[in-house]
């Protein structure tokens, strides 16, 4: 039987997709659907201008199935296009498509939201300072998202130039401060830390962070790529959305590992080990911590339900 299929738009999925249901929908998925959950690796094919990546999700508990689509140019016409996605919800029994959505905001939210998560559980309450680095989608998504899980007064922003930076501040400017910084400021006054960058070596010295820092490093997702340095790693407590992933495609965690500066047992648990609180999140006021981010096809499935 054919079943009748949903399209929306780009602006369709902005003003459906809420960032506080997307969190409580997120942190619930990891909590309660992640053991039921099918995540393979995702298959990365490389084109003559970039990566295709096809990462597909199966929820065996609730029979919920779909798979996003990614282009990631290396050398886009602009830099906002650098990656563009699709998103198709299918029916699990006839593999027709339930709802085709165009996932650039999707994305870029559901990053954002995954970090909220992240930093809910385990950023010092105290927190009170912002920082990140790039101006692009990823920034804009996190300056978003990130203030409804801390009460932040300040927000530090480090782009490529001074130039974008500036412009960025200006065009994002609202309730809370918000300050074009070097990345040595950002590094050292920040108590939440997000790289939104497409970098691929480290952006500050980790001696500058001080205690009690929470990072989440979500630009790279390449093996030979990373956002921050082996000190960084060595001093923090590591956490990643999952274990598969991290330990694939994470040049942030992989880098120090070839080095031997740390071990697999260096990383203290996945996400569903936090929010379920089987594995210690923070134990001390003054421990850094750091989540590492690669992207999980669960929250692309949990963000489309919301839509449908």
């Amino acid at each position: 039987m054919i079943r009748t299929m949903r399209m929306l738009t780009e602006e369709d999925v902005r003003q459906k997709l809420d960032p506080v249901r997307l969190i409580a929908a997120l942190e619930s998925a990891f909590r309660d659907r992640y053991p039921s959950t099918e995540i393979p690796l995702r298959t990365h094919i490389n084109l003559d201008s970039g990566i295709f990546l096809l990462m597909p999700c199966y929820d065996r508990a609730r029979d919920a199935l779909g798979m996003k689509l990614v282009t990631v140019q290396e050398t886009p016409a602009h830099p906002e296009e650098r990656i563009q996605a699709t998103y198709i919800l299918f029916d699990s029994q006839t593999a027709s498509p339930k709802l085709i959505v165009p996932a650039n905001y999707l994305t870029d939210l559901r990053t954002a939201a995954t970090s909220a998560v992240a930093t809910k559980s385990l950023a010092r309450e105290t927190a009170a300072t912002l920082g990140i680095f790039g101006t692009g989608r990823q920034a804009r998504a996190h300056l978003r998202v990130l203030p409804l899980v801390r009460n932040f007064q300040r927000v530090l922003v480090c782009g490529r130039t001074r130039a974008g930076t500036e412009s960025f501040v200006k065009e994002l400017s609202g309730d809370i401060a918000i300050a074009p910084a070097n990345a040595a400021t950002v590094a050292a006054e920040s108590d939440v830390i997000c790289t939104c960058t497409t970098s691929p070596v480290p952006l500050f010295d980790g001696n500058l962070l001080r205690p009690g820092t929470h990072l989440n490093p979500v630009g790279s997702f390449q093996p030979h790529t990373r956002e921050v340095d082996t000190i960084t790693v060595q001093r923090s407590r590591i956490f990643v959305d999952t274990f598969d992933a991290c330990l694939a495609e994470a040049g942030d965690l992989l880098i120090p590992m070839k080095e031997g500066a740390i071990t697999r047992d260096h990383i203290a648990a996945d996400l569903h080990e936090l929010v379920t609180n089987k594995k210690l999140g923070r134990s001390f006021a003054d421990q850094i911590t750091l989540f590492k981010s690669v992207g999980c096809a669960l929250e692309d499935l949990v963000a489309a339900e919301l839509l449908l």
